[in-house]
């Protein structure tokens, strides 16, 4: 239960710091004169950035908004391969851990602990730490953070026009906002494709349908160069998935291990039957 709480606690950790730098920051617009650590060094030079990748595109922020976003998204690749590859290793091992917890569903000081040893020797001899899937979300956290900040908070990057959008007002036809809302939908559904059968659970189905209506439903309220930012980082998202966590592939893989189990205690059970009745002649 040490490794749950240890867990839990750098979840609950990642999610005070994105509420830290997320919502209680100032939202006072980022300029050349903006002070603090986040605001000037971080964030100001995010939004210079975007500014001079702008430049190779006729000064068009939009372009700059998708390309510098495709940049920060790939820089910090390496960190979602690592959680990724942490997460499908504890999905594989869910039934067993659904399975321990059947077998000492008691709340006393003695099953809970008899559980929490055959947890941790199960994490042993799978090669799982529960914890490794939590600090690549801790670093890349500010960093997405300052990036949307960058363009939420920049008065500099919602002037102009992109396709059919200008970058300070919500998209007129709702394309973007729709985008961004299958994009999200379609990452967490190639996401539970991958995870073993009877791991998927009521609430990761409401979760799987509730996540997108709600960044469609606040995309419909934000300016387009926000807008832009959510479809091109969630479909950023979709192709990570298919790159590093892909479905398919994990599907074929275990039901080829599978089946190979199957054929293993098959031949054991024939070895078997065949050693019986050479002891009975």
């Amino acid at each position: 239960m040490k490794r749950r709480t240890k867990r839990n606690v750098a979840i609950l950790g990642t999610l005070s710091l994105a509420l830290l730098l997320g919502g209680c920051t100032s939202n006072a617009p980022i300029t050349s004169h903006s002070t603090g650590f986040w605001d000037h060094y971080i964030i100001w030079n995010f939004v210079r950035a975007i500014r001079w990748l702008s430049n190779f595109f006729g000064h068009n922020y939009g372009w700059g908004i998708v390309v510098f976003t495709i940049i920060v998204r790939i820089i910090i690749l390496p960190l979602m391969f690592y959680q990724m590859k942490s997460m499908r290793k504890t999905q594989e091992i869910q039934p067993k851990l659904m399975a321990l917890q059947k077998k000492y569903p008691g709340k006393d000081p003695e099953s809970m602990q008899k559980l929490s040893e055959e947890q941790q020797k199960l994490y042993a001899e799978a090669g799982v730490n529960p914890m490794a899937g939590c600090l690549p979300m801790l670093i890349q956290m500010p960093i997405l953070i300052a990036l949307y900040q960058a363009i939420w908070r920049s008065p500099i990057l919602k002037n102009g026009d992109f396709l059919w959008m200008h970058l300070g007002e919500k998209d007129p036809y709702y394309i973007m906002p729709i985008l961004a809302a299958i994009f999200t939908f379609l990452t967490s559904k190639l996401s539970m494709m991958g995870q073993p059968e009877g791991t998927n659970n009521m609430m990761n189905n409401m979760m799987l349908y509730f996540m997108p209506i709600m960044t469609g439903f606040i995309a419909f309220n934000l300016p387009s160069a926000l807008s832009i930012y959510w479809v091109v980082t969630n479909a950023f998202s979709v192709g990570q998935t298919l790159l590093l966590q892909n479905p398919f592939k994990i599907r074929r893989e275990r039901e080829e291990k599978e089946a190979a189990e199957k054929a293993r205690k098959k031949r054991l059970e024939k070895a078997k039957r065949k050693a019986y009745k050479s002891k009975r002649k």
